[in-house]
């Protein structure tokens, strides 16, 4: 258990070193190199900036879509219930939502499953949602979502 709670439950020092170092005391030269990711390139982490500006995109787009439906009021909050179903259907069946496509990055499965699946994309995009578990990661850059989901976004190109 102490492996998948790893950096942010260790303390600052363990989340801030280039070297990670994890509750069972393995050194990690990398991010990533603890789930078996390579260091660059496709299926490597991607920074935090590609994965805003994934966020910031699909909830743009979330916005214009629902305001087609309610013109020419502005969308209010009926833009989360359309954000919410794009990231559960994409992320589901695809891997990515919008915004991930055009930033390059995908969810993935830690197990290696193909799919996410439909339990998987809702409990994490539900938990997106709440904003907190998104900005507490850990050295993988990995959010609470990602861990209590069993995945991981990696890059697609």
């Amino acid at each position: 258990m102490n492996r998948w709670t790893g950096s942010w439950l260790s303390g600052p020092r363990a989340a801030l070193e280039p070297g990670g170092g994890s509750a069972d005391g393995t050194q990690h030269r990398y991010r990533g190199e603890r789930l078996g990711l390579p260091e660059s390139g496709v299926g490597s982490i991607p920074s935090t900036a590609r994965r805003a500006v994934a966020m910031l995109i699909d909830c743009v787009l979330a916005a214009l879509i629902t305001g087609l439906f309610t013109m020419p009021d502005l969308p209010r909050n009926w833009s989360i219930l359309t954000w919410f179903l794009i990231g559960v259907i994409a992320v589901s069946f695809f891997g990515f939502t919008p915004g991930m496509y055009a930033m390059g990055v995908r969810v993935a499965r830690i197990d290696g499953s193909a799919m996410v699946g439909v339990p998987r994309a809702m409990l994490r995009t539900l938990l997106v949602g709440f904003i907190i578990p998104v900005v507490v990661w850990d050295y993988e850059y990995r959010g609470l979502h990602d861990r209590l989901a069993g995945t991981v976004v990696v890059r697609m190109r």
